[in-house]
């Protein structure tokens, strides 16, 4: 059985995708830029993953190898794992053209929530004999001291399975995921809708602590009678199972909800241009909601928090609220008609909120 290459030993790298080979019991290469990083690696021999909460005891990570570019060699290797920053994926690229030989196929899997990274990844490796996909993360990682890793417990790495053209790794914890575009707006509309919930509301109550925000009982109720409607719905537009997506959106209420993750309301809120957008996490949701005649005044609330949300005098959403209107912004931000019931429910949310102060 070939090793299983990743590159970039950080956080997510080791923490994550390391975690899951190891529990597969994969010999994994680690490949990192960062020589003092492949040296501590290589000097130690192991390093833990701790689980936050002490959810499980912590897991020994063992049988690997590390390197720099310079001393890498892929003559084992079939499959390589991508865990690198959106911005230094061309020049993974170009080391990877560089290192990769002809006469063997080899597949990739970019492992970062970047904007099309497989299509990067090509065009900087310019090879025929390779195949990209690119998977979603889920997991939460933090430093631990030395070598060692915080992570949350997920279970899984999920990656496109149409670019992978047939390939399934012998990783049980990798999961190839079909209609991967449709996977993609399953997350953006139970995992992200809900973290707006909790951000954004958590605010107009005046948590700092996302954590908390979370765990307050009111918000703790909205958020869950939002995720009955999400599921249902997800599972009628997109033919999911039932008890798989209960499952998925558990996942994301207790990690969400895990005061062990240190997290905060400010950094959840940010750029509420870009969620408030047609088609985004919030407005997203809505629609489908409406389209199945589902309840869709949580999240209608959560629009008009994020509408009236203020980050301080020099944030761009707060400047440019005093270019804009609130009607203005969600006719042509939120792609809301003025005409739509819609438009007057998040308008009198709007109202209620600056009532209750």
């Amino acid at each position: 059985m070939s090793r299983i290459a990743v590159i970039g030993a950080g956080k997510t790298g080791r923490g994550f995708i390391g975690r899951l080979l190891a529990e597969a019991g994969r010999e994994i290469l680690f490949i990192d830029s960062n020589q003092k990083l492949v040296e501590a690696l290589n000097k130690e021999k192991s390093f833990r993953i701790k689980f936050f909460g002490d959810e499980r005891e912590a897991f020994e990570i063992e049988h690997y190898e590390a390197y720099t570019w310079e001393e890498a060699s892929f003559e084992e290797v079939e499959l390589i794992l991508v865990s690198v920053g959106g911005q230094n994926l061309s020049a993974v690229g170009e080391r990877l053209g560089e290192k990769l030989k002809d006469g063997k196929h080899y597949y990739i899997i970019t492992c970062e929530n970047a904007s099309h990274p497989s299509a990067s990844l090509i065009a900087s490796i310019g090879r025929e004999n390779i195949s990209v996909s690119e998977a979603t993360v889920f997991c939460t990682t933090t430093e631990a001291g030395g070598l060692d890793i915080y992570s949350e417990n997920y279970p899984y790495l999920q990656y496109d399975a149409e670019l992978l053209k047939g390939y399934i790794p012998e990783v049980e914890q990798i999961k190839p995921v079909e209609r991967f575009a449709d996977f993609l707006t399953r997350k953006l509309y139970t995992y992200n809708a809900a973290s707006c919930i909790i951000a954004y509301l958590g605010w107009v109550k005046g948590y700092t602590d996302y954590a908390d925000a979370a765990n307050d009982s009111e918000i703790s109720e909205l958020l869950d009678r939002n995720y009955e409607v999400t599921n249902r719905v997800l599972c009628r537009e997109f033919g999911y199972e039932k008890e798989e997506q209960e499952e998925f959106a558990l996942l994301s209420k207790k990690k969400f909800r895990d005061r062990s993750i240190v997290d905060t309301v400010l950094r959840n809120a940010r750029d509420p241009q870009r969620k408030l957008t047609k088609g985004e996490r919030i407005m997203g949701p809505i629609r489908l909601f409406l389209k199945y005649g589902e309840d869709a005044s949580v999240l209608e609330k959560t629009a008009a928090a994020a509408i009236l949300y203020d980050a301080g005098p020099e944030d761009a959403w707060t400047k440019l609220k005093t270019e804009k209107s609130r009607e203005q912004i969600l006719e042509e931000i939120c792609g809301v008609n003025p005409k739509e019931k819609l438009f007057s429910e998040i308008m009198k949310y709007m109202e209620e909120i600056e009532k209750e102060g």
